[in-house]
């Protein structure tokens, strides 16, 4: 009974923060409007996923943490990721950051010390995951939405399965996601994750799954962050067929589609990925899929699966050609 007035108090208390936050943004102008590559239409407080990494550090402060390095690392990519949401940094000084807190992350989990042909394409992978959940952060919901799922199901882990990391910790965070889709995940959204808040909860979200493969050395628990991953690499393919920068800015994801050019309502675009990613989730939990061969063909029949469906509703024209994609 304590730990539920404990979390209680904690969801009270994100809640103010997330008050003066608006305070503060409206304040100082932290609000997004609206460009050609938008999905949405209104002046939107930006950076509202700062209440993450708020969470992060309220636990630790209550309850300590064996995980300095992360921690650090966490701090670091915020506030990185905060003041680009304020003066817009250059993609290559955003990498940078991304690289030494990801490095730290590795260090903490005692992975530095793997061969460089292991470490090296771990710490790329890391990066492009963080910055996959920021592509993928484009309209209302889906971010607070498909993150919560993927802590729910990890917290499900922790108490049900494996024991592999601090459920506190999760909780909290869990709790912060709580606070943010209260006020984004709505048609008219009150703020914007920024890269403050996608940035960071996807560092945390690959901090946890990377605690849990290496525990459990089973890799099909990758598959929980599927959908985003398919969305990401795909839409990059696609992008180098075009011969298109991918660095630059662009509204050709699958989600951005469906919102835009098919007028699909946002939270509805965002419970369908969550709701795909769900059945997957539940699929690899009750079949306690292990092996590396079930990881390799699942994700090999994921992504036949995906492309096809991606030529069936926007066409090859527009995936292979030189349809118009609106950038800035």
């Amino acid at each position: 009974m304590n730990k539920i007035y404990i979390y209680l108090l904690f969801f009270v208390f994100l809640f103010l923060m997330m008050a003066i936050y608006f305070k503060i943004a409206n304040k100082y102008n932290i609000i997004d409007k609206p460009n050609a590559r938008s999905s949405h239409t209104l002046i939107t407080v930006r950076g509202g996923g700062i209440i993450f990494p708020i969470a992060a550090f309220l636990h630790y402060f209550c309850f300590g943490s064996a995980h300095p390095w992360f921690l650090a690392g966490l701090l670091l990519i915020s506030i990185v990721s905060f003041v680009d949401d304020i003066i817009e940094l250059k993609g290559q000084i955003r990498l940078v950051f991304q690289f030494i807190a990801m490095a730290m992350l590795l260090l903490d989990f005692s992975l530095f010390n793997f061969p460089f042909y292991v470490y090296l394409p771990l710490l790329m992978l890391g990066v492009a995951t963080i910055n996959a959940w920021n592509f993928m952060d484009g309209i209302n919901g889906i971010t607070g939405g498909y993150s919560l799922l993927t802590l729910a199901t990890l917290i499900y882990l922790k108490d049900q399965v494996l024991g592999f990391a601090s459920t506190g910790f999760t909780v909290a965070i869990a709790l912060a996601l709580l606070v943010f889709i209260f006020y984004n995940f709505r048609t008219q959204a009150r703020c914007f994750a920024g890269d403050v808040g996608s940035v960071s909860i996807a560092f945390i979200v690959v901090a946890l799954m990377i605690k849990l493969v290496k525990t459990t050395e089973n890799p099909n628990y990758i598959l929980f962050i599927l959908i985003y991953g398919l969305d990401s690499a795909t839409t990059v393919f696609f992008r180098v067929l075009r011969k298109e920068s991918i660095l630059q800015p662009h509204r050709s994801h699958l989600y951005q589609y469906l919102a835009n050019e098919k007028g699909m309502p946002h939270n509805t675009v965002a419970m369908v990925y969550i709701l795909i990613q769900l059945i997957i989730n539940i699929l690899v939990i009750s079949f306690s899929f292990h092996s590396t061969n079930t990881f390799i063909i699942s994700l090999i029949v994921s992504v036949v699966i995906f492309v096809g469906v991606r030529f069936a509703l926007e066409g090859s024209s527009r995936l292979l050609g030189r349809a118009p994609l609106i950038q800035d």
